[in-house]
């Protein structure tokens, strides 16, 4: 049994209107925009400086840029943990990623590793003694 009043597309119910202003309203969606020159030249020279960029990079040994970041994660613990008030939850995350680098890498960070030790002691301690004070006291 079929329903009778369901349009079908031989009925009289045409949407070729609809679909053609609908069609009009997504022409160049997702087209490459037309650039001039100077937008151009200068995705060109982002283009060289980022090849640049990575030709001194990749002359750097990578022990020198993980620590280069485990103290970037240090930083980020301690804003976290200096903000008013401390952000325990985001500083504790930034503690325990400088904790997987410097306990998981250890001594393949050279000779920044005891360094890196010392520094990741510091900021545990730091977050014992701020969340400590953040605490209500028992007394």
């Amino acid at each position: 049994m079929t329903d009778e009043s369901a349009p079908t597309p031989d009925s009289d119910s045409d949407h070729t209107a609809e679909f053609a202003d609908i069609n009009e309203g997504l022409a160049g969606f997702g087209a490459e925009p037309e650039l001039d020159q100077e937008s151009i030249d200068a995705m060109q020279e982002a283009q060289r400086a980022m090849e640049d960029a990575r030709s001194r990079l990749a002359d750097v040994p990578a022990e020198v840029v993980v620590t280069n970041h485990v103290m970037g994660l240090y930083e980020l613990a301690a804003i976290h943990l200096s903000a008013t008030p401390p952000d325990l939850e985001q500083s504790v995350l930034a503690i325990d990623a400088v904790a997987c680098l410097v306990d998981g890498l250890g001594d393949r960070l050279g000779e920044e590793a005891p360094t890196m030790r010392d520094a990741l002691n510091n900021i545990r301690l730091a977050f014992v003694q701020i969340k400590g004070a953040e605490q209500p006291s028992n007394s």
